[in-house]
């Protein structure tokens, strides 16, 4: 029987013979077959990931060298372009559009001879936190079929907590990739701002997108962040730093960090009580173990959701209005009389309900007489907070913070009222605005039965040591209720 724990252990196993991975792709499209019902797939690429992994067999039987992912079956977020295959975003909009080219994501994963057997379901243009924003219909939560798994990035969570591939990539725009590992009990990584490449992702806002990684253990997630980073000519704002060998350098250390919570998170009356108990509980245990642990003062909590709607529809709104039915993906049957009529019906049609809000929001703040009132004070909050964040970490190794205020609620639950929806992003975004890397560990267990995580961050290109700390972590502790 097929049974897969790590990249590592799957890797022995081949090099073995004891099983192959025409094995391992028919074991994980049994699996999808089974549990279709969950909704985290768009697509599936049957004969293509059979056909692929019958040539690495034939590869490695050969006795030639084999890549870092030699046969790891991965699926991507329907955000992210793999030429001659469809990309929607989930959207009406891009319905039946077939990508011209790979995202440099994908041609790395490739040419290390991953195996990409589909594409996740999601929010529409990433735009949600529950994936329940999809022309493909919502995703189900794998461990309570009643409740969302998170957001926008839904899909891939589901796809690794069900055990339908061995990895899976997201995009986390403020949160989309962590979110959605907190609320699926599973571990969800999204790096420093141009660590990996956005070339080939489909843009929401293009300061904040960055391709994230979900995984079961932080061994596997760490080897294919160092396939998948580094510079690229088709992308300017990419880092040009240089790419550490990060799974090789993760170690079984047992270091004393000093770590750094702000007070007011654990305050906020939008928490629940369980995960500010469980989180203090943690943080007891870390001073006890000998870790230095650190309240802080935090005074612009309140004003993090609001710079960051304000600052990311404003991007959405420009980046969208390419979607116009001219050149490719939706174009209405309803008779015109003119361009605008033209543009508005496919507009209309095409973008769901909440891409359609969020474009009109940020029309508004980037519109003559409120640019400077919005869009310039929220930058000015962004950059604020970007000071606060270094004065932190000139003292501290990392940041402690809730992934989520509350565990995955039931489905439709917050979806009458964008507000408290938008108000759930309260602690992922400080991340994306400050452009540092995040991570969320699975390590608590709710009274409901719903698992959730401790989001940890470090300062900009700490990858390393941001992996070595979840994995010191989660090896000495667990799963702790």
């Amino acid at each position: 029987m097929f049974e897969f724990s790590s990249i590592h252990q799957y890797h022995s196993s081949l090099h073995n013979d004891e099983i192959t991975c025409v094995d391992a792709v028919q074991h994980y499209l049994k699996r999808i077959s089974s549990l279709q019902h969950l909704n985290a797939f768009i697509h599936i690429y049957k004969e293509e990931a059979l056909y692929q992994a019958a040539l690495l067999d034939e590869k490695r039987k050969a006795g030639k060298p084999t890549g870092k992912l030699h046969g790891v079956i991965i699926v991507i977020k329907d955000v992210i372009c793999y030429k001659d295959h469809p990309v929607s975003a989930a959207s009406g909009i891009l319905k039946n559009f077939i990508s011209l080219y790979s995202a440099t994501a994908i041609e790395k994963l490739l040419q290390e001879e991953a195996i990409i057997i589909g594409s996740s379901n999601c929010d529409e243009f990433a735009m949600g936190s529950t994936s329940e924003n999809s022309v493909y219909g919502k995703v189900l939560n794998a461990a309570d079929e009643t409740r969302v798994p998170g957001g926008s990035s839904g899909g891939s969570a589901v796809a690794i907590q069900a055990g339908l591939c061995m990895i899976s990539l997201g995009s986390d725009t403020g949160g989309s990739v962590r979110q959605p590992a907190d609320f699926c009990g599973i571990i969800g990584m999204k790096p420093t701002y141009g660590r990996i490449s956005r070339h080939g992702l489909i843009a929401y806002a293009s300061s904040f997108d960055q391709i994230g990684i979900f995984a079961n253990n932080i061994e596997d997630i760490s080897r294919v962040l160092e396939v998948i980073a580094g510079p690229d000519e088709y992308d300017s704002t990419v880092s040009q730093k240089t790419i550490v060998d990060y799974s090789n350098a993760l170690k079984n250390e047992n270091r004393k960090y000093r770590f750094a919570y702000f007070k007011e998170t654990l305050e906020h009356p939008s928490i629940d009580i369980e995960i500010v108990n469980s989180i203090k509980k943690f943080i007891e245990k870390l001073n006890n173990d000998g870790h230095e642990v650190t309240p802080l003062s935090f005074e612009y909590l309140d004003y993090i959701v609001p710079a960051y709607y304000i600052l990311t529809t404003a991007e959405a709104s420009s980046n969208l209005s390419r979607y116009d039915g001219v050149r490719y993906g939706h174009r209405s049957l309803k008779p015109i009389t003119d361009l605008t009529e033209f543009y508005k019906h496919n507009r209309s049609e095409g973008f769901g309900k909440e891409v359609k809000r969020r474009i009109m929001l940020g029309t508004f703040v980037l519109s003559a007489g409120y640019y400077d009132a919005y869009f310039t004070k929220a930058q000015k909050v962004r950059r604020k907070l970007s000071e606060k964040t270094n004065v932190v970490f000139n003292e501290f190794d990392f940041i402690i913070m809730p992934t989520s205020p509350g565990v995955a609620f039931k489905i439709g639950e917050k979806s009458v009222d964008p507000i408290a929806m938008y108000l759930a992003d309260i602690f992922t975004v400080f991340a994306n605005l400050t452009g540092i890397p995040g991570i969320s560990i699975p390590l608590f267990k709710h009274s409901n039965g719903m698992s959730f995580g401790l989001q940890l961050m470090a300062k900009h290109f700490e990858e390393l040591s941001l992996l070595k700390v979840s994995d010191q972590l989660l090896k000495q502790y667990g799963s702790v209720s």
